[in-house]
């Protein structure tokens, strides 16, 4: 049996699907898809912690899937920006998870992400990028073992 661990950039995953479908991401159509492919051993659903009722309740929608939800404070810059993100934390669990799994699922369309593709691809680890189409980077698809677009049963169309 195939042994998968599963990142999923939550933010990416939000705005993007917002933005192009106006609803949101099902996860738990992820996670089924997923294990259709193999055992999910790992799972981890990466956040900017903002510390709101609804949110919280997300977070526990995404434990009881089986994601290890790891947060971030939300941080907003004194010039009314905000900080959060997850890349470097993201791609250190990847590399650190791809020497016990044989595939690693990525749900973000984020271009950053194409030299960690290209890295776990190069230690022999498949590597799946689930992303919305027209906003997942070309090289983030060109460095993937299988592109999944995200659309049809991904998306949670009743909210």
């Amino acid at each position: 049996m195939k042994k998968i661990a599963v990142f999923a950039d939550v933010q990416n995953l939000y705005y993007t699907v917002r933005q192009v479908y106006g609803c949101h991401f099902d996860y738990s159509v992820l996670w089924a898809e997923v294990s259709r492919r193999g055992v999910i051993v790992e799972a981890y659903a990466y956040a900017i912690d903002r510390g709101d009722a609804k949110q919280q309740q997300f977070q526990q929608i995404l434990r009881k899937l089986g994601f290890t939800v790891k947060l971030k404070p939300y941080i907003q810059r004194s010039d009314g920006s905000a900080k959060g993100d997850w890349d470097v934390g993201i791609t250190i669990d990847v590399l650190d998870a791809a020497a016990r799994v044989d595939e690693v699922v990525l749900a973000s369309g984020d271009g950053d992400f194409d030299l960690l593709l290209e890295r776990v691809r190069s230690q022999g680890i498949e590597a799946i990028a689930f992303g919305v189409p027209g906003l997942t980077a070309q090289s983030l698809i060109r460095a993937a073992s299988l592109y999944v677009p995200i659309e049809g049963d991904l998306l949670l169309r009743n909210h």
